[in-house]
């Protein structure tokens, strides 16, 4: 009874072992095509996923773009401006020290005309001479102050005039800018939409290997 035993045990370990030895063949085989297509959708899922991710941080680089690009180009529209308030204000100084020194110009021009007319009738060294002639030196020097300051408006416009061109120019530059990032950003969201396409599509794949439907 005790050998009936032990020979049935060892029948039961042998059939153990050839099991054992048959599930680590079986493993150590090729994987079978359904395995091989779920590993398959597994990487894609993997590659569709870090797509999404890098597409969405493009995306939001490209929004942090247009968000820096629009402001660029109000302040530049608001220098733009201030420039052009600058210009029309140096149009009117000018045009003000213009008629000032036009007008310090006729004074000289009467006062050399009483100056002479005084010299004539009165003498050189008359009291009358003598007040033309500090008449006369007070309107030149009005008038030359005041072609200072027309020459100084004339700096001023022509430099006022140089910082609305570059202003001009970084708006437009600006404009580029803003469209280049918008067109990218635009790219990035059809990117998106592609992979999550292809995302809800391998996983759709992987459901199907792994269930038959």
């Amino acid at each position: 009874m005790k050998l009936e035993q032990v020979v049935r045990q060892g029948v039961l370990a042998i059939a153990f072992a050839g099991l054992l030895a048959i599930g680590a063949y079986a493993q150590s085989q090729d994987p079978t095509p359904q395995q091989q297509d779920i590993q398959t959708d597994k990487k894609d899922i993997q590659s569709d996923k870090k797509d999404l991710a890098k597409d969405r941080a493009d995306r939001i680089a490209d929004q942090r773009d247009i968000n820096k690009d629009k402001r660029d180009l109000t302040k530049d529209r608001a220098d733009r401006n201030k420039d052009q308030q600058d210009i029309n204000r140096d149009r009117r100084d000018l045009n003000k020290d213009r008629a000032d020194r036009n007008a310090d110009q006729r004074d000289i021009n009467k006062d050399k005309s009483h100056l002479a007319n005084d010299v004539k009738k009165y003498g050189t060294n008359s009291a009358q001479a003598q007040a033309d002639r500090k008449d006369l030196g007070a309107d030149r020097a009005d008038r030359n102050k005041d072609q200072q300051d027309i020459n100084n408006d004339r700096r001023e416009l022509n430099q006022d005039r140089a910082d609305l061109h570059a202003d001009q120019r970084d708006i437009n530059k600006d404009k580029r800018d803003l469209s280049a990032d918008r067109k990218n950003r635009n790219q990035d969201q059809k990117d998106i939409n592609k992979d999550k396409k292809d995302l809800h599509k391998d996983r759709k794949d992987l459901r199907h290997d792994r269930h038959g439907r």
